[in-house]
């Protein structure tokens, strides 16, 4: 199979679960301005959409949607912890997941357009700063979400506060989250994303 993605982006969540469950890969960037993969095709024509992630199965169908692609990679290695296969355990990581999509990635994602600002920043920075707000307490102690193990809501979380760099968010008034996201960055499958990507 073959991830498409883009440094940094929404594809790094299924990059690290890639990494994570040690399933083989193919990776091929993605330019998000000119729509063309790094071989010179036509995004589009592989994504509609226009936008990462897309993984490409061996079958042929190709798979959008991070958060779906990433519980897709977890079920097909369930020995690998990162999503329960069933029960109370399931849905709390399926509970973040949402969470993660619906109130902290479109929200952070939006400060990335130059046309939000005045009073529409203020009021997006007010909501992100009371979902963190509530993040903060809720993980503070923890080193992951679920307080057990690493999950792909971790690498979700991760991926998307890590856009706070980017577009110039500090999160120094949440420690507890700073914490979190410097123990998620320790992990061997998170380093060898972030260093496939260029990140680091």
């Amino acid at each position: 199979m073959k991830l498409y993605y883009s440094p940094g982006a929404c594809s790094l969540a299924p990059h690290i679960v890639l990494h994570e469950t040690g399933l083989a890969h193919e990776l091929e960037a993605v330019d998000l301005k000119t729509k063309t993969t790094r071989s010179g095709k036509d995004f589009r024509a592989i994504n509609s959409k226009g936008y990462v992630p897309a993984l490409a199965l061996d079958n042929g169908r190709v798979m959008t949607e991070g958060a779906v692609i990433s519980q897709y990679l977890a079920d097909l290695n369930p020995e690998s912890g990162l999503l329960p296969a069933q029960g109370e355990a399931r849905y709390a990581v399926l509970e973040w997941m949402s969470f993660i999509s619906a109130e902290l990635h479109k929200t952070l994602a939006a400060l990335f357009n130059p046309a939000v600002k005045g009073e529409w920043k203020d009021a997006v920075v007010a909501q992100l700063t009371r979902r963190l707000n509530w993040l903060e307490n809720e993980i503070d102690g923890k080193t992951t979400l679920t307080g057990d193990r690493f999950t792909i809501a971790d690498a979700y979380l991760f991926t998307v506060l890590g856009w706070s760099k980017v577009v110039g968010f500090s999160l120094n008034d949440w420690p507890a989250v700073q914490r979190y996201l410097a123990n998620v960055a320790e992990r061997p499958a998170v380093q060898a994303a972030l260093k496939a990507e260029g990140l680091i």
